[in-house]
């Protein structure tokens, strides 16, 4: 098998080394390259002899000298230079299952393949591994895996994944960890289904795997309005979201007894739904599920806060803030500390309604164009609007309505300005003398 070459980097070791576009790469020392782990992994050495095929079918090596693990430069027609393994389960929370009809093409896609959990930090369920791929993957050293767990009961898991393979789960990863992999998993609860005492056992199965298991955040199940057809999915209620964190805090804190570390966090969103504090700053340790939602309000709020002081006496040009439901309270609180030290701080936060998805729906990395117009146009804005760079996609060129942030700004009257997930860019943007205009 053999890649072609699409490209190559200026100045990168490929281009230095004489190889060309349109060329295609088979082996690097002596090695078959069927995908990009291949690629990485066989490429990572300071000198490495590569197999290339020109257009005619002639090979040729070539000796390369570069710094180790630094790219060789070369780019082909797809990212894992092959197909992506698509995902095998009809999991009964599935969220893009819940879409609504007539979004693009690429929203729809399932995938669950081992080589995006370890280049791109994506969650997979294993149930579409070979044996060969799990060799694979503990030759290679493929760590940390992202592993979506959601219950280790093996007849629990082959229900919610309706997948009869789903009740592989903890002989592939007891296999992962004898073979030094690190594993970071995911329980997505769904009420009445994965809870409770499947909760705990799953939190005690996976201790079992302790330290491979690195860590496990628990979350809840997201649901939008579009469900019909769908299992009968329990939204998270308060008091649910209460016994999820009981079970889970007084797991973790065993934990940290035992271990020095909590092992297993609650999404900040149980916290928000359960009515309850957040937790500091170090209670999160290494921040590994931040992303994954783990802590990601209590580092913001931190970062804010320690950012604030080096704005204290200046004034901002009038401003607002669009977010979800979750982080519109916490976001009010930081702009009346900033009020406080601040000089003629004119900023608002904008609460959005996600009626695209449904009320059920608060984060915001969910909200589109549409409900940004509707809920924000005639509205007292001042000069520009705040959002999270999360509601953006492809690069930030689009929501997920595939309105474009330009659309959006013509529409509301004032431009959008993209933020971080960072609490110090949040202010950086606040104070920004100069920002593009619509």
């Amino acid at each position: 098998m053999a890649s072609k070459i699409v490209s190559v980097d200026r100045k990168s070791p490929a281009e230095r080394a004489g190889i060309r576009a349109g060329e295609c790469l088979k082996a690097i020392d002596g090695h078959p390259v069927s995908d990009v782990l291949d690629y990485k992994f066989y490429g990572y050495d300071p000198k490495v002899v590569l197999t290339v095929q020109n257009e005619q079918g002639e090979e040729r090596k070539v000796l390369i000298h570069k710094r180790e693990g630094q790219d060789l430069g070369l780019n082909f027609e797809s990212y894992l230079m092959d197909k992506m393994k698509r995902c095998a389960n009809n999991c009964i929370f599935c969220f893009i299952d819940q879409l609504p009809p007539n979004l693009r093409e690429t929203l729809y896609v399932k995938d669950d393949d081992a080589r995006m959990s370890f280049l791109m930090g994506n969650y997979i369920s294993l149930t579409n591994l070979s044996d060969a791929d799990i060799d694979r993957m503990i030759r290679m050293r493929i760590s940390p895996v992202n592993i979506s767990v959601q219950v280790t009961d093996p007849e629990r898991r082959r229900m919610m994944l309706r997948n009869p393979r789903a009740d592989r789960l903890m002989p592939i990863m007891k296999r992962l960890a004898d073979g030094h992999i690190e594993m970071n998993c995911q329980l997505v609860i769904c009420p009445g289904v994965n809870d409770g005492e499947y909760l705990q056992k799953s939190l005690d199965d996976l201790e079992a795997l302790y330290p491979a298991v690195n860590s496990i955040s628990v979350v809840p199940a997201g649901m939008t309005d579009y469900r019909d057809g769908l299992y009968p999915l329990q939204p998270v209620t308060k008091e649910i979201a209460r016994d999820i964190v009981a079970i889970t805090e007084a797991f973790a804190n065993k934990c940290m007894e035992k271990y020095g570390t909590h092992l297993a966090f609650c999404g900040d969103e149980l916290y928000i739904k359960a009515e309850l504090p957040l937790h500091s700053v170090d209670y999160y340790e290494e921040f590994t599920q931040f992303e994954n939602g783990i802590g990601m309000m209590t580092l913001f709020m931190e970062e804010f806060r320690l950012t604030l002081p080096a704005y204290e006496g200046m004034h901002p040009r009038p401003f607002s803030i669009a977010t979800g439901t979750a982080a519109a309270p916490f976001l009010s609180v930081l702009l009346d500390e900033a009020r406080e030290k601040c000089d003629n701080f004119h900023g608002t936060v904008y609460t959005i309604q996600n009626n695209f998805f449904g009320g059920g729906v608060s984060v915001a990395g969910l909200i589109t164009g549409t409900d940004l117009i509707a809920q924000l146009k005639g509205k007292d804005l001042g000069e520009r609007v705040l959002i999270s760079e999360n509601m953006l996609r492809d690069g930030g060129d689009v929501f997920l309505d595939d309105l474009t942030p330009e659309q959006v700004s013509r529409e509301i009257g004032v431009p959008l300005v993209p933020v971080r997930i960072d609490g110090g860019d949040l202010l950086d943007k606040i104070f920004e003398e100069e920002y593009e205009g619509m």
